[in-house]
């Protein structure tokens, strides 16, 4: 993959996409495919914000049921099934549990209709590409059963439990990526680090944009027939630069999502708990560790001030440990602690764990702004079937017809497994020189491009080094630094690999990848310290 302006570049395109996160890959991975030239520009690295702080999961949304969205849960469980289908090496069936108490509020039966009703909106769960993917219907089982096989449920009047399947998404940085990477091979030109400082307007039309390249800090002039703001928690901001302060009407609540990680606690469920306001927290099962998550609370500063606080950790080991009778978890037990923000449209409810996970679509012409769509809302799940409404809107704007959607139909690139059982047990047989948590990883990471790692790592020797537990070696640092376009040691310990996202891997790991990675992008010395700081403040846990 190629940024666009590391070679040479048109000036002129159908559409201009802002943002680079789930939503914005997935509106140019949908364009791409219909045949729009489309560039798309993201001022961070992709994927580093919202759609780097889930939960892991591609799931319908059971709370939502409670709000009777339908629909939202319906469409949530059908895109479930075509990012199985579609991405087999990253989203898995995974059993989730729920236990029920003698509480009017965690009952047997008000979960039973819900079990049904989730059931029921997902008849069609069993139509996946790889047979062995199947996602079976709820059950429901014993409070000794459910002490049985997992421990780490509150035992305290314990009646029984509902087992049901969801998906995890165990990589969500590299599914963004691969997205991505499927825009760009259907011609999609990208690139991240490139800072949109001004719209080009004319008659109340917007024409295009001013980006900075902030890698090599130079400003382009890129023109379009039509712009989509897809910045997520950054969207009024982008708006108000385009329109000025006072003339946008656009206005999105933002909500905190934290998540924190600790030994593994749970066996194979993810478990969800309720907490005393009525609120759900899950304990997930994620590569030999637990993931704990998530919180839901407005925020009302600027987004590009966002930090997980010490304050927000706290209140989320409160909430899960106020469902036992002693501390399961101390602050110190966490290894890593990650948070985001969502965009919520204001005009949904008052509280924000209420408010809907829908998403809209607005023609700014309202705003005095041709030529200017801007996306807000949604979620990780339904990011495809949202990239299929904003196209539908622009083949109505620009008067063009685009055909019908094709994107479901197909895998991403390099995903193209049958079976991703069957493919593993091949990549063991293929290379034996390296242990078999190192081609689970990266078989399941990198899909079909593994066969490059492992022809790098077996070409240069050291390369073959495992860094981590769950086998990942060397030659990714190598690998993501040449073909992902990764700039910075964030990028490669939080976005590309996997090195970084349990929390801090030791020194003699740590020292390895900066030194590789310092090799490899010519940094010098204070460019190297200055990287050193600002990862090392990420891994830290606010004080």
């Amino acid at each position: 993959m190629k940024r666009l302006f590391d070679e040479p570049f048109e000036n002129h395109f159908d559409l201009i996409i802002i943002g680079g996160g789930i939503s914005g890959v997935s509106v140019a991975y949908e364009a791409a495919t219909r045949g729009l030239k489309v560039a798309l520009f993201e001022k961070g690295d992709f994927g580093e914000a919202t759609s780097a702080a889930t939960s892991k999961l591609i799931h319908g949304g059971l709370r939502y049921l409670k709000n009777l969205e339908f629909g939202l849960v319906r469409e949530s469980l059908s895109e479930r099934r075509i990012l199985e289908n579609i991405a087999p090496n990253f989203v898995y069936p995974m059993p989730f549990m729920i236990p029920t108490y003698s509480n009017l509020k965690n009952n047997k039966f008000s979960l039973f209709i819900g079990m049904v009703l989730y059931d029921f909106l997902s008849l069609d769960k069993a139509w996946t590409w790889d047979k062995t993917k199947k996602l079976r219907f709820h059950k429901t089982i014993s409070a000794k059963r459910t002490k049985r096989i997992e421990p780490c449920i509150p035992k305290t009047k314990l009646t029984g439990s509902s087992i049901y399947y969801d998906c995890q998404n165990i990589n969500p940085e590299r599914l963004t990526l691969g997205i991505l990477n499927s825009a760009v091979s259907n011609g999609a030109k990208v690139a991240n680090y490139a800072k949109i400082e001004s719209f080009i307007i004319d008659s109340s039309t917007v024409k295009g944009v001013r980006v900075v390249d902030l890698l090599e800090n130079k400003e382009h002039e890129i023109t379009a027939d039509l712009t989509i703001n897809c910045t997520g928690a950054w969207t009024d901001i982008v708006l108000k630069t385009a329109s000025g302060e006072n003339k946008v009407n656009h206005n999105i609540r933002r909500s905190e999502g934290i998540h924190i990680i600790t030994e593994k606690l749970c066996s194979k469920h993810a478990v969800l708990m309720m907490t005393k306001e009525g609120r759900h927290v899950m304990m997930i099962p994620w590569r030999n560790h637990t993931l704990i998550g998530t919180t839901d609370k407005e925020y009302n500063g600027h987004p590009d001030e966002y930090k997980v606080t010490k304050q927000s950790i706290v209140e989320l080991v409160d909430e899960i440990n106020a469902n036992y009778s002693t501390d399961i978890i101390k602050y110190e037990d966490i290894q890593f602690a990650y948070g985001g923000l969502r965009p919520l449209v204001d005009n949904q409810t008052e509280a924000s764990y209420e408010s809907s996970r829908k998403y809209e679509i607005f023609d700014n012409s309202k705003d005095g702004l041709n030529g200017l769509l801007t996306v807000e809302g949604g979620k990780y799940t339904t990011s495809r079937k949202l990239a299929e409404h904003v196209v539908k809107k622009v083949s109505k704007k620009l008067n063009r017809s685009l055909g019908s959607s094709i994107t479901k139909k197909r895998y991403l690139v390099d995903s193209d497994i049958k079976n991703m059982e069957s493919f593993i047990r091949q990549l063991v047989l293929r290379y034996p020189q390296f242990p078999e948590a190192t081609i689970n990883y990266i078989g399941r990471n990198y899909g079909l491009e593994c066969h490059t790692i492992f022809r790098l790592a077996m070409y240069d020797k050291p390369l073959m080094e495992v860094l981590t537990s769950d086998g990942e070696i060397l030659a990714e640092v190598v690998y993501v630094i040449k073909k992902e376009l990764a700039f910075t040691l964030s990028d490669i310990f939080f976005r590309r690999t996997g090195i970084g996202t349990l929390g801090y891997p030791g020194d003699e790991v740590f020292n390895k990848v900066v030194e590789t990675t310092k090799d490899y992008l010519k940094w010098d010395d204070k460019k190297t310290q200055d990287e050193i700081k600002i990862v090392m403040s990420k891994f830290k846990l606010p004080e």
